[in-house]
């Protein structure tokens, strides 16, 4: 499934994928009310990866039931919607907006955007506050409820069983690092802001190891997220113990990268014998 944020709403994408082939569309982070987003440039590309700043622009929970569920509905694919916020009351008036919603699938609760001033990250990194945010969302709606976590933590696992605790019926494992990039002709940062989330490639072994290390804690499916490219990726977080996979860097520069990766772990099942993804699930 696509990662959050580089997606769109699923309806941009159409025309060049083949969108029924994935597991589930996750659709851009969607508030209260409209959100304008953070001032650019916010894109930057990196070594071995991407800088972001887009502030979860979206056209707020009002506008998806308007002009998207209509036409999720009709499609055969899932769609989850992820859900951010300022407060805690925001999360779940949009929650609560989406419960019941035909073409809304479940929810993604994002407490671990790095990109916004107030609200997504300061929730997911003190259990207590995710706990209590979680619950929240819980008690505003009966959609399957997954948890987007935050990397930049000492213990994602404290974390991650606080959330769990609290009514979380999975966990995408994990969104992006804090960084910063630095232009020194002109001695100012390369975004409008001077923090962004990294993703791509250079998170990948840091995901994976907090993948493996939350799925081996808690009970509940994890999602794993960062860095996934090929089909080779995908299968690490599986063996980590991922019961799927979201792409979306990769999805910058092949629009066909999901499609690709599934291909691909269908080539390797029939190569190396395997019949269903739970005879590698969580084999480390």
């Amino acid at each position: 499934m696509p990662a959050s944020g580089t997606f769109g709403y699923g309806t941009e994408y159409g025309e060049m994928v083949a969108i029924e082939r994935l597991g589930a569309i996750v659709t851009k982070g969607v508030t209260a009310v409209p959100w304008s987003g953070n001032p650019q440039p916010r894109l930057w590309e990196t070594a071995a990866g991407m800088l972001n700043s887009i502030g979860l622009e979206n056209i707020g929970v009002d506008g998806v039931l308007h002009d998207k569920a209509p036409m999720w509905a009709e499609w055969d694919v899932p769609v989850i919607v992820n859900i951010a916020g300022h407060t805690q009351e925001e999360y779940r008036l949009v929650a609560q907006k989406l419960d019941g919603v035909p073409g809304v699938a479940a929810i993604e609760v994002n407490i671990s955007c790095p990109n916004v001033e107030q609200g997504g990250l300061e929730f997911g990194t003190n259990p207590k506050v995710a706990a209590s945010l979680v619950g929240e969302v819980r008690e505003a709606t009966g959609l399957p409820m997954i948890v987007k976590l935050s990397p930049n933590v000492t213990d994602i696992s404290v974390i991650a069983r606080a959330v769990v605790e609290a009514g979380a019926d999975a966990l995408c494992v994990a969104n992006t690092l804090r960084g910063t990039a630095i232009d020194v002709a002109s001695r100012r940062f390369r975004l409008g802001r001077p923090v962004g989330g990294l993703s791509g490639p250079a998170i990948k072994p840091v995901a994976l190891h907090m993948v493996h290390s939350v799925a081996h804690s808690i009970d509940v499916p994890v999602i794993g997220c960062g860095g996934i490219a090929t089909a080779e990726d995908a299968l690490e977080f599986i063996m980590a113990g991922a019961a799927a996979v979201q792409v979306g860097t990769a999805t910058f520069t092949d629009t066909r990268a999901m499609v690709a990766v599934i291909d691909g772990i269908g080539s390797y099942m029939e190569r190396e014998g395997v019949v269903r993804l739970d005879e590698i699930r969580g084999v480390i």
